[in-house]
């Protein structure tokens, strides 16, 4: 469709919006504050406003109301933070030694599967942030080792003269005990080094091999639920944002709910918008038998839109990669995702992109936030103006630069 009056006929009054971040374990507060902060910066930018309030319902997930005046339309939109953070702090509870077994059994999923290799061949960017807390820590081991290989060297030459065999056993004590000490030390200094979080992250789909752990699945399904109950209410678009991890859960959240003909077809619109994604980590795994599924199933659906957004500056996403089309399960009818590039490069001032450049867990946020000359790709507009997400990117041609090779080996979607 296109002209006017399919533009008034899609028009967006109210909008739900619910948000799925990726693995993280903050409080979604914090999505609320930068979409506050960010939110007023880019209506500064581009002349529109934007209010937020607290939510108007008491119970469910954490969100807040938005009040958008974009294109001198009013909108109504209510945020729902889709929280996994729970799970994230408990997968994160692992002492020292338990995270050096993690990385071993992660590095030799990736490395044994070939999934590594296949995975650098997309983008170097995501896989070398993925080797970053493998390197990191192994250099934090050696660092330890030396340091309290050090100290026993040191206190059993001063020791042994003195006391004999328990000189040498109080020197090697020592010396474990302050390699020990150093250890925790690193560990205390994880955020600002990020090394542990990461191992935690990668590690958390490794450990089954593709396959969302159980605890996760039964989450999914009350997103599901969530989802399904704002589809039947009278909203004119229902937008379903995932960001990071949140996009592969998106993925399969949304096959749910449209293989259960939970989607009425003359509800609300329903957009999906995957920010940043990194599905390639996931879906090149052996066991991502559901995921690779439900990349094939929402490709060829008609019942929404998908736009995946990424941008080659952010070096942790698998920019500009269809991950339906890279994950080698594409169906000869497959219509999704449009993937759009946010060109760090070009809607961010020269200023800000020498100052965020090699902010590398920022950028992987920009998404969230304001931009100096933002694109057809505008956060606020998208989230509480008055197009939906079809008619805002109708007939807009996928980047040129998008990579669709299918590289995956594993195209396998049973067991």
């Amino acid at each position: 469709m296109s002209g006017m009056s399919s533009q008034d006929k899609q028009t967006v009054k109210t909008r739900r919006v619910f948000y799925i971040p990726g693995y993280d374990p903050i409080h979604p507060r914090r999505y609320r504050e930068l979409y506050r902060k960010e939110g007023g910066e880019q209506a500064a930018v581009s002349g529109y406003d934007i209010a937020l309030s607290p939510k108007a319902t008491k119970g469910g997930p954490y969100g807040w109301h938005v009040r958008g005046d974009i294109e001198g339309r009013q909108v109504e939109a209510d945020f729902e933070v889709l929280v996994w953070a729970d799970i994230v702090k408990d997968s994160m509870e692992q002492g020292i030694a338990a995270t050096y077994a993690q990385l071993a059994r992660t590095a030799w999923t990736y490395i044994a599967s070939g999934a590594l290799g296949r995975l650098m061949k997309l983008r170097k960017g995501p896989v070398i942030a993925a080797l970053y807390p493998v390197v990191f820590l192994i250099v934090q081991l050696a660092l330890a080792l030396a340091f309290g290989g050090f100290l026993y060297w040191a206190g059993k030459a001063l020791l042994t003269p003195l006391t004999g065999v328990f000189g040498q056993v109080l020197a090697l004590a020592g010396g474990a005990a302050a390699a020990y000490a150093l250890l925790l030390w690193f560990k205390s200094k994880d955020n600002k080094l990020f090394a542990y979080y990461l191992m935690h992250d990668y590690a958390y789909s490794a450990q089954s091999k593709g396959a969302n752990p159980p605890e996760l699945e039964a989450r999914m399904a009350e997103f599901a639920d969530a989802i399904g109950a704002a589809l039947q209410e009278g909203f004119d678009e229902v937008l379903v944002v995932g960001h990071s991890s949140g996009a592969h859960l998106g993925v399969s959240i949304l096959s749910d709910l449209l293989r259960a003909g939970r989607v009425p077809k003359d509800g609300p619109k329903l957009g999906f918008l995957t920010l940043g994604q990194v599905v390639p980590m996931v879906s090149f795994l052996p066991k991502a038998w559901r995921l690779r599924a439900d990349l094939a199933y929402l490709s060829a659906r008609d019942e929404l839109a998908w736009i995946d957004v990424t941008a080659p500056g952010d070096g942790c996403a698998f920019a500009l990669c269809d991950p339906v089309a890279v994950s080698a399960v594409a169906p000869e009818t497959k219509r999704w995702p449009l993937v759009v590039s946010a060109a760090f490069t070009q809607t961010l001032s020269p200023e800000r992109w020498k100052e965020l450049r090699w902010k590398f867990f920022r950028l992987h946020f920009q998404y969230l936030c304001a931009f100096d000359a933002p694109g057809d790709y505008d956060y606020f507009q998208i989230t509480a103006g008055p197009q939906t997400l079809a008619t805002r990117y109708e007939g807009r041609k996928p980047s040129g630069s998008r990579i669709e090779k299918a590289v995956n080996k594993f195209v396998s979607v049973t067991p």
